[in-house]
């Protein structure tokens, strides 16, 4: 198997043996999401900071454009990915056993670290009458794609009597990178997904066409959030793309996390060398910028912390 031969490899680099013995580069993959979400840069980022010293650990990383957050938890669990990018919310459905994991808990999903946060961000056509939720009524809507992380929060939106989907004039399951050219050529008079902001993506869509931010707010939405602790109030601020006004409405986080199969020196030097690079790993996306080790460890984790995670961070003092 691959994580055998990567694990040889990193026990070997820890042990102090180089040069012939760990010349044979090892494989290790991070699912991630659509290309033109910040998933995929994410998982960019990571492995750039992986694979910058892999002749001294042997290891080489890649990130792979998958369908997102459900698809990468479910991918690591039957052994086919190392690593994955994942809401907050799918994480902890995954290990406590809810939703698409209902019954079936995820047991040896580990949490790795947080990244950023993940407001729920809805555009519409400024035409559509669409100002917030109420209005989704008779609409054509964008609610992702099947094992996206957005189509799972619309479900338990739709479950909680947040929204209605049955009430939609239609229901899409288009991608993330299909759904604002879809909006703009009146396919669809809204989408929605959680990202980090600022995203290339949405304001591509803003500046292609006639479209706006929406609130998304009210007292279903309040319920929703006392209600599951991985969901957290947020806003985009004014002036991050063509918002006159802060937008009010919710989110979850972008965590990173893979698996208890995934030996600990693996994990040890995937951590190390983000952090120890940090600086460098804020600089590569926008939404890195404000990110806290601090909060990173511990911030929208519900799964366990890997035991390699723990080493590095306790060799910090950090826990």
């Amino acid at each position: 198997m691959k994580i055998k031969s990567v694990a040889l490899s990193a026990a070997l680099v820890m042990g102090g043996m180089s040069g012939a013995a760990v010349a044979e580069q090892q494989f290790i993959s991070i699912g991630t999401g659509g290309v033109t979400g910040v998933y995929y840069p994410t998982g960019g980022a990571i492995c750039r900071l992986v694979n910058k010293d892999r002749r001294d650990h042997g290891i080489r990383c890649s990130a792979e454009s998958t369908g997102g957050s459900v698809y990468n938890v479910n991918t690591i669990q039957n052994g086919e990915l190392e690593f994955g990018v994942a809401q907050s919310d799918v994480q902890a459905n995954a290990y406590e056993g809810r939703a698409q994991w209902d019954g079936k808990p995820f047991e040896n999903l580990r949490a790795v670290f947080s990244v950023h946060p993940e407001p729920l961000t809805v555009l519409a056509k400024a035409d559509s009458g669409i100002n917030g939720l109420a209005d989704f009524a008779g609409k054509k809507v964008n609610i992702g794609n099947p094992g996206s992380g957005q189509y799972a929060t619309w479900q338990l939106m739709d479950e909680e009597g947040v929204v209605d989907t049955a009430a939609l004039a239609l229901a899409t399951e288009l991608k993330s990178a299909e759904a604002g050219p879809a909006l703009c050529d009146g396919k669809i008079d809204a989408y929605m997904w959680l990202v980090g902001h600022p995203s290339a993506s949405t304001q591509e869509t803003v500046s292609t066409c006639d479209a706006q931010l929406v609130d998304i707010e009210g007292e279903k939405v309040d319920e929703l959030v006392d209600k599951y602790s991985y969901f957290r109030k947020a806003t985009i601020p004014a002036g991050m793309y063509n918002n006159e006004e802060d937008i009010n409405t919710f989110g979850v986080g972008a965590t990173f996390v893979t698996s208890a199969d995934v030996p600990e020196e693996v994990v040890y030097i995937v951590v190390k060398a983000v952090f120890d690079n940090f600086d460098d790993f804020k600089k590569l996306h926008p939404a890195f910028a404000n990110l806290k080790q601090e909060e990173m460890i511990k911030d929208s984790l519900t799964a366990p912390l890997h035991p390699g995670a723990v080493k590095y961070y306790e060799e910090q003092g950090w826990m």
